[in-house]
């Protein structure tokens, strides 16, 4: 059988654990012996048992006998240190495999050591035969938030619209709340669950009253992040973003007067999963991202408005791009959905949506 196909069997486990396991990364891993596959797992949730155990442990009583010959598929390199659990590569050397193929290495510094790994370095110095590469670039775009978080410390950015078939996002009026169809909606809130943060700014939050949270899905809600800028008094507690169902983030522009600043805190000290951040103008976009890396979020996930998602695209701050574009028409009246240079990756008809997938 071709090797590559465990290979795929295991990026295709890996993506069950997507929206479950952030911070960590997106891992599959499946064990072959006597040209089938024995054992087979993914990394679940965070905290709990990595790929590479769960595969171990799925492997029945009359085949273990095999796993001197086994040969360990895994998409990405066993880990080597003490984090939730322990290291996986020790879990493979106590199972005395015979090798272990590795899509790609791990950027996690933890984990990484020069142009080896060390959790290869210990398969290696246990006499286990290693092979690294096996459906690297597939592996690493399924890991692009983590392999983001750690080479570029910060989140992988998806911006995402619904446009007009005119290139408009919305009315000026506020009348156009819904652009695209149903169907394209629910997969807005799948995509909700699977990303760390959402983000939108205070006239989105004004003009709508958004929940940002996930409903027409199973899965987790993302951290709320509302972007202020000088605008923080215009949100009261009567606004869907501060029902404390969710953590939230709200940045504001640290350059107002200091009392404004106190009375703000003053009120978002009422709601226990909400907190304010205060970032200079200056800078805005770098100091957002490096915050929210440094508080676990590796992936955003940016609903607008309008202005942001100019500002993004303008100062080239994106990974990815989901427009949706809709038959309906504006006639000229209305906010202008931003320009895209770069071709699309993917393109698909949901109903009587285009989706459009771009990365850059």
């Amino acid at each position: 059988m071709n090797e590559e196909l465990y290979m795929q069997r295991a990026l295709q486990l890996a993506e069950k654990g997507k929206g479950s396991v952030s911070p960590n990364p997106l891992v599959g891993c499946v064990i072959v012996a006597e040209n089938r596959i024995i054992g087979e797992g993914y990394h679940k949730k965070y905290g709990e048992a990595h790929a590479e155990v769960n595969a171990l442990n799925s492997i029945s009583e009359e085949d273990k006998n095999l796993l001197q010959e086994a040969t360990v598929y895994v998409t990405l390199e066993p880990c080597s240190h003490f984090g939730k659990t322990p290291p996986c590569a020790d879990a493979l050397i106590k199972a005395h495999v015979k090798k272990v193929v590795i899509a790609t290495l791990d950027p996690n510094p933890l984990v990484a050591q020069n142009d080896a790994g060390r959790g290869i370095q210990k398969l290696k110095d246990a006499g286990i035969e290693v092979f690294v590469g096996m459906c690297e670039q597939e592996a690493k775009y399924q890991n692009r938030r983590f392999m983001t978080a750690f080479i570029k410390k910060r989140p992988y950015i998806i911006l995402k619209w619904a446009q007009t078939a005119d290139g408009f996002i919305a009315r000026k009026d506020g009348s156009s709340k819904w652009i695209s169809n149903g169907v394209s909606r629910k997969l807005v809130h799948k995509w909700r669950s699977e990303e760390d943060g959402i983000v939108v700014g205070k006239n989105t939050v004004l003009q709508d009253n958004p929940k940002l949270n996930v409903r027409e899905w199973t899965g987790k809600n993302p951290t709320r992040i509302i972007l202020a800028g000088n605008g923080f008094d215009e949100l009261n507690s009567s606004f869907s973003v501060f029902d404390d169902s969710q953590a939230t983030l709200f940045y504001a522009y640290s350059d107002n007067d200091i009392n404004d600043n106190s009375k703000k805190t003053t009120f978002v000290n009422k709601f226990l999963q909400t907190e304010l951040i205060e970032l200079n103008q200056i800078n805005f976009w770098q100091e957002l991202f490096k915050d929210l890396h440094s508080k676990n979020i590796h992936s955003v996930f940016i609903e607008g408005g309008s202005k942001i998602l100019h500002s993004l695209i303008e100062n080239e701050f994106y990974d990815e791009i989901r427009r949706f574009t809709a038959p309906n028409v504006f006639f000229n009246e209305g906010f202008e959905a931003p320009k895209i240079s770069i071709s699309p990756m993917k393109t698909e008809f949901i109903e009587d949506n285009k989706l459009e997938i771009f990365i850059k």
